[in-house]
């Protein structure tokens, strides 16, 4: 899930950069569970890039991506064989429609308060068939992994026109128990100006996030700590939860 800022189909254009297939280690570990399904919800879909693959893979069932960055699904229509739906959670609903709904790139994270996150939940239930499964992953908070977000961290990449842009984080310190605010800078020496967007992401423990599977209904069935399938500890990076309806 992006911010609303990808609205802007240069920011959509920009996160393409830092964000394709190869930067990422999450979508490889996504793609089997994709396949195996009849049909498949990816809340926060962004550019497309799972449902695209997995479409290009041969996956002849329902495909169906989500996000409010109209920028992002400019980009992702660029396939028209999936479903592609401008929206969120709170705007669009659907009743067991599909046996796997998904939330990659940390997309959970968005939902910064209790309401927001309680509301997300049950609308994913909602979406679910009786024996459906909720994947997705959350950032291990033990972990602190906004401490690396400072310019000193920044990366580069090459655009679609061969420039060169660089994007750096820069994270203030949580002001709010597991809440870290952040803004991601885009600049370019062939570009107007920095592109900045503003986000704000949650960070829950084991515990919590447990809790607020269970009041909403749903059961854990599996937990992963890397994207390489090891089991979740208490210093793994990652929270990647495997849930069904209880």
């Amino acid at each position: 899930m992006v911010d609303h800022q990808y609205a802007d189909p240069d920011l959509a254009e920009l996160y393409d950069v830092f964000c394709s297939w190869d930067q990422r280690d999450d979508l490889a570990f996504y793609l089997p569970w994709v396949m195996s399904a009849r049909a498949v919800l990816d809340v926060g879909c962004g550019t497309g890039l799972l449902l695209h693959r997995a479409r290009a893979a041969g996956h002849q069932g329902r495909l169906c991506g989500l996000d409010p960055g109209a920028g992002m699904l400019a980009r992702a229509r660029s396939r028209s064989d999936v479903e592609w739906v401008l929206g969120d959670l709170g705007s669009v609903r659907w009743e067991g429609e599909f046996d796997l709904v998904v939330m990659t790139g940390h997309a959970f994270q968005v939902f910064v308060t209790d309401d927001e996150l309680r509301s997300a939940l049950a609308a994913v239930r909602s979406a679910l068939t009786d024996d459906g499964r909720f994947l997705f992953e959350t950032r291990n908070p033990a972990a602190r992994a906004w401490e690396r977000w400072t310019p000193e961290h920044a990366v580069e990449g090459v655009d679609a026109r061969g420039g060169t842009v660089r994007m750096e984080y820069d994270a203030e310190p949580p002001a709010e128990p597991g809440i870290v605010r952040f803004t991601t800078t885009f600049s370019s020496p062939r570009g107007p100006g920095p592109r900045t967007s503003h986000s704000a992401l949650r960070f829950l423990d084991v515990a919590t996030l447990s809790s607020f599977l269970t009041g909403a209904g749903l059961v854990v069935e599996e937990r992963f700590g890397d994207w390489q399938g090891g089991a979740f500890t208490e210093t793994s990076p990652e929270i990647i939860t495997v849930a069904r309806r209880g």
